[in-house]
């Protein structure tokens, strides 16, 4: 990373972002990652740990692979910047590709410069939900499903007969105490 070290209020804000990261969750993921992959990967939940195992993509790429094989045909294994940050790319395009939703995924520099390590545990979080799908162990709450209700034309008139209490209630309205025209005695 070549960044410069952030003051003042860009601190503050990378402060919020890096107290929101969660280190059990971390964990979860990386035990999950090692389920799924079969590889031998720390699962300590550090932050510095989880970064330092993901961090030149190649292990995401191998989830993705894991969970439909041959998604991601050239997994780079150089350790060159551009190299690793491509793999970070193919994870999420995969991700995507697996039903992630895209406000569940996050941008590559998120992980190759350390600056929200947070959207990237919830990424792998949701990718997680959706490994029974390919016959894989699953994380996280299980994913909702749909459930689709049929109404008749009865049961949809009965509700033009009721009055909402949007419209207003004149209960408990009245005009005492009211004393508009009476003259102010001095």
């Amino acid at each position: 990373m070549n960044r410069a070290t952030k003051s003042g209020i860009a601190a503050e804000a990378q402060s919020k972002v890096d107290a929101k990261y969660n280190e059990q969750h971390a964990n979860e993921c990386l035990v999950w990652i090692a389920e799924v992959t079969g590889k031998d990967v720390d699962p300590s939940g550090s932050m510095d740990n989880f970064y330092e195992q993901l961090k030149t993509g190649v292990l995401l790429c191998e989830v993705i692979n894991a969970l439909k094989p041959a998604s991601i045909k050239k997994i780079q294994t150089s350790s060159m910047a551009f190299k690793c940050m491509e793999n970070i790319n193919n994870f999420v395009d995969g991700a995507k590709a697996l039903g992630v939703p895209s406000q569940e995924t996050f941008q590559t520099v998120d992980l190759w410069e350390k600056q929200n390590l947070n959207s990237v545990v919830i990424c792998i979080q949701s990718l997680g939900r959706k490994g029974s799908q390919f016959g894989k162990p699953s994380i996280g709450p299980k994913e909702s499903e749909k459930n689709v209700r049929q109404f008749t034309d009865e049961q949809l008139n009965a509700s033009n007969t009721v009055i909402s209490l949007q419209y207003g209630s004149n209960k408990g309205a009245n005009q005492a105490g009211m004393s508009f025209g009476t003259t102010r005695h001095m």
